[in-house]
């Protein structure tokens, strides 16, 4: 799931692959805005084919978190 969600990362912004870190913040440390992130998110629902809850994505703060959280959606 992180490597997936690193291809998705880098689609949004401007950081390489080896750039991104399960500890790394997807606003402070990536560059995203709010508006990259909740866009991110409805691309990850289409391909996953899940449905994320707005207001648990709205405290997810690092890419480890995200990727936890995609994880239970997929289990």
């Amino acid at each position: 799931m992180f490597e997936k969600l690193v291809e998705v990362i880098c689609n949004y912004v401007e950081v390489e692959p080896e750039e991104v870190h399960r500890e790394s913040r997807f606003m402070e440390d990536l560059g995203f805005t709010s508006f990259d992130f909740m866009s991110m998110l409805g691309e990850l629902e289409d391909e996953l084919d899940v449905e994320i809850d707005q207001q648990q994505a709205a405290g997810i703060r690092t890419v480890g978190e995200a990727v936890d959280y995609l994880e239970e959606l997929t289990a």
